[in-house]
């Protein structure tokens, strides 16, 4: 049985950066909100202690909310941070030096979190929640979705159909790469549904970026929905939610960053049932599982692409001319990065365009048209992020070619801004 460290947030802001500490040091460490029962932390195979964590950014303020006395009485080690109303156990921040010791010599816990036995626990569970039936995979072709195929193909082999939508919200290309990928190199069985048109005119007008999210979430179901019809036996819908989007989608103490669209975006009257493998992994831990499950390098690597696509790039109210601009603008700095050499030494580079126009000068004529604006990051985990300080010869090539090359666009900007205050994504 896994081994579990239970984080209680008690309205903290480092809970993940506390979390992905103790699973380096091999112990399997999850995020509670600060209202989880006693009965619930009982429940949890092999609970080896509790972390109140109250620190915000690690600096000692008092907890926003105290956790129950039922959980205060349980008797597991305990441990509080950033907590000064908490004294008895309470640290003024974590250390790995204070860790290692909780862990090992209070909880004495063994290392028995590895990538190897996540696999294979996950492999034994899709086996039990599946059993005989079928399964339907959003495939994407990111790294999430690829892993959660490859965990798949490992647990029920055959009994998988992935299903590839163009949502007309993808990257230049992407649709055919994915075609190639699954389909031609891995064999996998592969529905490829264009659905572009549809989607575009659902989301016709709509600006506000949580109901853009949501449209596109609950338009991707109903598209599995009618594919599923065509089919025999299906039940299961796979999803590659991970950590981070639990975590921004918001706890009973974290108020949501922003809504995923495979975290509370998702219809009530689903007629799935929902199978997520990888949802308490952070990026690098997909990456690691699916390099050991033997998926292309070039998969594993692959820059992080959000579920609504080009959707949250397009700021506002789609139209296709700033679609196109996005997308067009996307493709050259991929190109230029890789040119450049940075391709596998940015975590996550791409383009956005706003709605508002700006005057410029083209073909010694007035032009008023949009900006691109380009976001470039290196983060670990996703939850914070810092800037990529790129090369002015670099900067300078890529204006140059989005201003020359993409319609509609007459200047470029870089943002500077870390996350947080902004978040990786600007919707």
């Amino acid at each position: 049985m896994e081994q579990v460290v239970v984080i209680i947030d008690l309205g903290g802001t480092d809970h993940s950066e506390l979390a992905r500490l103790i699973r380096k040091m091999g112990v399997y460490s999850e995020i509670q909100p600060h209202d989880l029962t006693a009965d619930a932390i009982r429940a949890m195979p092999q609970i080896k202690g509790l972390i109140f964590n109250g620190g915000l950014n690690r600096t000692v303020s008092g907890c926003k909310v105290m956790p129950s006395p039922d959980i205060l009485a349980l008797d597991v080690p305990k441990i509080a941070f950033g907590c000064s109303d908490m004294t008895q156990i309470d640290h003024p921040e974590f250390s790995e030096a204070i860790i290692k010791t909780f862990l090992f010599d209070q909880c004495h816990c063994d290392q028995s979190w590895t990538i190897e036995a996540f696999i294979e626990k996950q492999t034994q569970e899709i086996r039990r929640q599946v059993g005989s039936e079928h399964v339907l995979l959003a495939l994407s072709g990111g790294v999430d979705s690829s892993v959660v195929a490859a965990l798949l193909i490992r647990a029920i082999g055959d009994r998988l159909t992935c299903i590839h939508v163009n949502h007309g919200l993808l990257r230049k290309g992407e649709p055919e790469q994915v075609i190639e990928v699954f389909q031609k190199q891995m064999g996998a069985t592969l529905i490829y549904v264009d659905a572009a048109d549809r989607f575009l005119d659902k989301l016709d007008g709509v600006s506000d970026p949580e109901i853009k999210r949501k449209i596109i979430g609950t338009e991707f179901i109903r598209v599995f929905e009618e594919e599923a019809g065509k089919l025999e036996g299906i039940r299961f819908l796979a999803q590659g939610t991970i950590y981070p989007d639990i975590v921004e989608s918001g706890t009973k103490t974290a108020q949501a960053i922003k809504a995923h669209h495979n975290v509370g975006g998702l219809p009530d009257d689903l007629s799935f049932d929902l199978i997520e493998p990888i949802k308490y992994l952070y990026k690098d831990e997909v990456r690691a599982v699916g390099r050991a499950l033997g998926v292309p390098e070039n998969m594993v690597s692959r820059q992080p692409f959000p579920g609504p696509g080009l959707g949250v790039r397009c700021l506002g109210a789609i139209t296709r001319d700033r679609l196109e601009a996005v997308r067009e603008s996307d493709a050259i700095l991929r190109e230029e990065f890789e040119r450049a050499g940075l391709a596998d030494k940015v975590w996550q580079y791409f383009t956005v365009v706003p709605e508002f126009k700006s005057v410029g000068v083209r073909h010694h004529k007035r032009s008023y048209e949009y900006p691109v604006i380009i976001r470039a990051v290196h983060t670990v985990d996703a939850m914070t992020a810092t800037i990529a300080h790129l090369d002015w010869a670099v900067l300078d090539r890529i204006t140059e070619r989005i201003v020359n090359e993409v319609p509609h666009v007459n200047r470029v900007c870089y943002d500077l801004t870390p996350k947080p205050t902004g978040t990786i994504e600007w919707e």
